[in-house]
């Protein structure tokens, strides 16, 4: 078996390997542990992270609003007296 083969046959038996783990949600975290992910609890985090995102919107608009509305409550509550 010539070198060139024998990197061939690596380069697949790799690509196997990890076709086999994407089929299996076998995932890896950034230390390099390997851990199984479960469907509904992708759906589940996704769901979480799609709510963090809105309310993390929801307080950048609050935050860079120049005339936020509690200050217009606030004036609207001066102006009645």
């Amino acid at each position: 078996m010539n070198p060139f083969e024998m990197v061939v046959i690596i380069v697949a038996i790799v690509s196997i390997a990890g076709i086999l783990k994407a089929k299996y949600g076998v995932r890896r975290d950034r230390h390099g542990n390997e851990y199984h992910v479960n469907d509904q609890e992708s759906a589940r985090l996704r769901d979480e992270v799609k709510m963090l995102r809105d309310r993390v919107a929801v307080l950048e608009r609050i935050a860079t609003d120049k005339e936020s509305s509690l200050e217009r409550e606030i004036e609207k509550l001066r102006d009645q007296r």
